[in-house]
């Protein structure tokens, strides 16, 4: 399985690569009025226009600590979406029984599972489960 992992604040995060559709850097954004607090607006890429994403938002996690300059552009079921994170780390090949697997909760059920490396943890996130709620 390829994962792509990213940060947001100071902690790691990834979702699946056959979720991913590209990563851009950061470009125009425009407002929309009255919309809920986890949109940042719309963008536009190539012609499409896409929703762009406060994923700290969704994630509960606070405003960013950093510039968030890039854009994580992701397939959903019916539609594109994006999310702002503060950096794109890498696109790494794993295996899946790496994942360590998290007690079901209602709150984390968009947690696929933890992936433990040597050096450092990080949170395989459900894209479809989180951005589902």
């Amino acid at each position: 399985m390829q994962i792509v992992i990213f940060k947001l604040n100071d902690e790691q995060f990834a979702v699946e690569t056959s979720k991913v559709q590209g990563i851009s850097d950061i470009m125009e954004i425009t407002k929309v009025p009255k919309a809920p607090v986890y949109i940042k607006g719309l963008i536009n890429l190539r012609g499409t226009i896409i929703s762009l994403l406060d994923i700290n938002m969704i994630l509960d996690m606070g405003i960013s600590k950093e510039d968030q300059n890039n854009i994580i552009i992701l397939n959903m079921e019916e539609e594109q979406v994006a999310i702002t994170v503060d950096q794109v780390d890498e696109v790494l090949e794993i295996k899946e029984d790496i994942i360590e697997r998290v007690e079901e909760q209602s709150m984390n059920s968009y947690v696929k599972g933890v992936i433990n490396f040597r050096d450092r943890v990080v949170t395989l996130i459900d894209i479809n489960k989180l951005l589902a709620n």
